[in-house]
């Protein structure tokens, strides 16, 4: 990397390559820098790096204040509420000054249904350290835990890491009565993994070429990883593979997903070297999950149920479908949980997350009930079966992060820990609101807004605008730190649940993919536009962000509404779509078809994507101030993307300001550690910020 400090852009050669599809000639001057082996890739991705340095230069001592407030408002020493499974109580402590968390337990009484406190987030008395993420890290750029798995007696850890940020991760095996980590190792293995229930055999996935995990396999511990067997392998390139434990650790459950269409099996957990037993073959555009509870499987589905709806079968002879919880327009149920005397059921209306319980033997149920307007609540962990009380995590844009424990009978709700925010805030000094935009084809598209009280609605207030809208994943309203940042400085803070997300429902989503994908950023250009119309800020004051897929998003209204944004924050974003869609040998191409369409066999479908790729549609047209980050290492969205579209940015529509930001030890997440994130994050903040004029 050059030491000279840039003046200017770095220049970047044109190489003009094309591609034909469908009698479509398309030149691009920018192809060569998918060869990331090339030096000349690296020394331009670097020199890119330097420009964005000089460029924010004047913006340190700024980054600086805002990292020190992130820093200053977390309580950098914790301890998550512990867990109960078994014959012990599991946690997480972070501790000051060190990157990662630290994986711990202690043993619980026998009848102890309360969590040990957590006081000042010290080790709890007795705590042994399973694993230690800062030792594990130690000397290397980047680190990440692909699975942390506990054998079912308690005697046995499975866990995996990542050193490169690439999402390839080395299988690892520690005995927990000795400490010792043992000689079973595995390489190339993806998240996740299963143990049988005697603790003797642990299941696993690996991924294809293209990165798709498509096999299952079987490890004896003691022996080595080539005697390992192939249990089942997905050779249909639309689906992936996933292994997991029932809840009641009985069944070791392999999924077979596309993004429409499901198949599951099972092999009972005290029999590992039996044959996968199917639960039902796949039906294209059927879906489903399973959850065992006693003698049945619950299955989640959408057949004839577009919102989904439950139903069951037997665990001795899997069959047909027995209706449980009717299909209700409207109610979108998203997943189940089962206990030995309850069902917990996921579900969203009207744009909300919601609980529903259900006692066994009973078709009655109840809704778990809470006080604020807009809100996001959830399950989190419950790893125990046998239990009448579940825990979950409950949030909004004024309330952290919050873990209750709910009797499932009484109905009890206990607050075990609120998030600590250190220094002088008071959520009293928030207020939320849900405002709604109406699209073109009208639409309401809900939208969450959070503000400091006393933040003016007259138009002059900057706003930060956030938004996905794909993949059916909700951005549901959450807490922040880091957000205090914008918020105390006056910017107002706003999320648009546009369609392709799930906020809705399954219509929702229906509504922002392949064919209709256009909605999505229309959705999103309509909110900006209510947003203004509301007084909440001006155009020359509203800031974009998205990543990845909300990458996609920012790219696309970048070239259909530039007048709309002060500036662009593009987090990983999948700026060029065509190209990487219509080349099957990428990773995740194939997988993605049933998300977009499929561009190499339908013309239609190639002349749609291409008439929205924000890389196919710059134009020299005046465009807001953009910054893109990246990961080198990225397997889902590859670094060319935005590299390629901040330099075609440069070369058609010269007069803008375009940044790029790659992280070159990194992968789709960003840097690893929690202080290297937080850097991250006040290089964001602090760009936001000057393009607001509060820097």
């Amino acid at each position: 990397m050059t030491t000279d400090i840039p003046t200017t852009p770095p220049a970047v050669r044109q190489a003009p390559s094309e591609r034909t599809f469908h009698g479509d000639a398309v030149t691009d001057e920018f192809a060569w820098l998918a060869k990331k082996d090339d030096p000349e890739t690296i020394a331009y991705l670097e020199a890119e790096n330097a420009w964005t340095e000089a460029a924010t230069a004047h913006l340190a001592t700024l980054r600086s204040t805002v990292f020190d407030e992130i820093k200053g408002r977390t309580q950098e020493t914790d301890l998550s509420v512990p867990s109960r499974k078994g014959g012990y109580w599991y946690y997480t402590r972070t501790v000051e000054g060190k990157q990662y968390g630290i994986q711990c337990r202690v043993a619980a009484a026998p009848g102890d249904v309360d969590p040990p406190a957590t006081g000042d987030g010290t080790p709890l008395p007795g705590e042994e350290v399973l694993l230690d993420g800062n030792e594990l890290a130690e000397g290397k750029d980047f680190f990440a835990l692909g699975t942390f798995d506990v054998a079912p007696r308690g005697d046995r850890l499975a866990y995996s890491v990542d050193f490169d940020g690439d999402e390839r991760f080395t299988l690892k095996v520690k005995d927990l009565r000795t400490g010792e980590v043992l000689a079973d190792e595995v390489p190339d293995t993806f998240y996740g993994s299963a143990w049988s229930a005697d603790g003797s055999t642990l299941f696993y996935t690996t991924v294809d070429d293209a990165w798709r995990p498509s096999k299952v396999w079987r490890h004896e511990i003691g022996r080595p990883a080539a005697d390992d067997v192939m249990v089942y392998e997905e050779t249909d390139e639309r689906f992936w593979v996933g292994v997991e434990l029932s809840r009641s650790e009985k069944f070791l459950v392999i999924d077979s997903n596309s993004k429409v269409t499901s198949e599951v099996r099972v092999i009972d957990a005290a029999a590992p070297t039996a044959e996968p037993a199917l639960i039902r073959e796949r039906v294209q555009g059927v879906e489903y999950s399973i959850e065992h509870h006693g003698h049945r499987f619950l299955i989640l589905h959408n057949e004839n149920a577009e919102d989904f709806a439950v139903a069951y079968t037997s665990v001795d002879n899997p069959g047909d479908w027995v209706e449980l919880i009717p299909h209700q327009q409207g109610t979108r149920l998203e997943s189940i949980d089962a206990f030995l005397r309850h069902i917990v059921i996921s579900q969203r209306r009207d744009g909300l997350t919601g609980l529903r319980v259900m006692a066994d033997g009973s078709t009655d149920s109840y809704d778990m009930e809470f006080p604020e307007p807009i809100y996001s609540v959830g399950l989190a962990g419950n790893p125990a079966y046998d239990t009448n009380i579940v825990r979950i995590s409950y949030t909004s844009m004024v309330t952290p992060d919050s873990v209750y424990d709910v009797n499932l009978i009484t109905r009890a709700m206990v607050l075990r820990k609120q998030k600590p925010v250190l220094g002088e805030f008071d959520p009293g000094n928030y207020e939320q609101f849900r405002e709604w935009a109406t699209a073109a084809d009208g639409t309401r598209v809900p939208i969450s807004v959070v503000a400091r009280k006393g933040t003016p609605r007259n138009r002059t207030a900057p706003l930060l605008l956030y938004g996905y809208g794909s993949y059916e994943l909700s951005m549901d309203p959450y807490f922040s730190i880091p957000r205090l940042s914008l918020l105390d400085r006056g910017v107002v803070y706003a999320i648009a649940h546009i369609r392709g997300g799930g906020e809705m429902g399954r219509r929702w989503y229906e509504d922002g993919k392949m064919l209709t994908k256009k909605n999505t950023f229309t959705d999103f250009v309509a909110a900006a536009e209510a947003l203004v119309a509301g007084a909440w800020t001006a155009p020359d004051r509203l800031v974009a962000r998205g990543g990845s897929a909300g990458g996609l998003l920012m790219g696309a209204v970048a070239n259909i509404a530039p007048e709309a944004f002060a500036g662009i924050v593009a987090q990983v974003p999948f700026v060029d779509p065509l190209t990487s869609i219509l080349d099957p040998s990428l990773p995740l191409t194939v997988t993605e078809w049933e998300e977009w369409g499929n561009p190499l066999e339908n013309a239609d479908v190639y002349a749609y994507m291409k008439s929205y790729s924000p890389y196919e549609n710059i134009s020299k047209q005046k465009y807001p101030a953009i910054l893109a980050v990246s990961g080198l290492n990225d397997t889902r969205v590859l670094y060319h993307e935005p590299a390629k579209w901040i330099a075609r940015l440069r070369s058609v529509a010269p007069d803008g300001s375009y940044l790029l930001k790659t992280e070159m030890g990194a992968g789709h997440g960003g840097p690893s550690g929690r202080y290297d994130s937080w850097k991250e994050e006040a290089f964001v903040i602090a760009w936001i910020l000057d393009r607001v004029g509060l820097a």
